[in-house]
C-alpha cells in the first residue's frame, strides 16, 4: 500500500518534495504520482497525496581546484 501525505495550507510541490526527501528537484515524481492535482500550485490544508517510492540519488559535488586546497 503506497504511503500518503496530507497537505497543510500553503504547501507547494517543491516544498513537499523537500520535506519528504530533502530534495526540491524530486517534485516531478510527486506530481506524476498525483495527476488529479496537477492544476494546483499552492495547496489548501487537507489534500491527501500519494507518496511514491523514490530512490534519492547520492550526489557528489565536484569542487573547482581553487576550493580543494
Amino acid at each position: 500500500m503506497p504511503s500518503t501525505i496530507t497537505t497543510s495550507q500553503g504547501d507547494s510541490w517543491d516544498g513537499l518534495a523537500y520535506r519528504l526527501w530533502g530534495e526540491e528537484r524530486l517534485f516531478d515524481q510527486l506530481m506524476r504520482a498525483n495527476p488529479a492535482h496537477l492544476d494546483v500550485v499552492v495547496f489548501p490544508a487537507g489534500v491527501v497525496l500519494v507518496v511514491p517510492d523514490v530512490e534519492t540519488p547520492t550526489q557528489t559535488l565536484e569542487l573547482p581546484p581553487w576550493m580543494t586546497a
